[in-house]
């Protein structure tokens, strides 16, 4: 079992920056694929950024804004994301694959308005 736990969310100015964090914690021997969702008021939610090893990936409206970032020693995922733009806001989720099996946190909100 893996529980996730996010913090960082919030209200911010278009332009401004947000970093969101999320740790993991629970009885488990290693995650694979760690990540970030998005959901915004009356949509699906929706991959942001999912980092795999070394390698990440990230939504085509994140790209060169949102930058994923992984520390396996703390078991934690941060998210960076500079450029923000009111169309981001949404409740972000993040998002763990561990044999088999995929857990999500339960969502910290980041508003994006002037």
């Amino acid at each position: 079992q893996v529980q996730l736990v996010e913090s960082g969310g919030g209200l911010v100015q278009p332009g401004g920056s947000l970093r969101l964090s999320c740790a993991a914690s629970g009885s488990f021997s290693s995650i694979g694929a760690r990540g970030w969702y998005r959901q915004a008021p009356g949509k699906e939610r929706e991959l942001v950024a999912l980092i795999i090893g070394g390698g990440a990936n990230y939504a085509d409206p994140v790209k060169g804004r949102f930058t994923i970032s992984r520390d396996d020693a703390k078991n934690t995922v941060d998210l960076q994301m500079n450029s923000l733009k009111p169309e981001d806001t949404a409740v972000y989720y993040c998002y763990a694959f561990s044999f088999g099996r995929s857990y999500w946190g339960r969502g910290t909100q980041v508003t994006v308005s002037s």
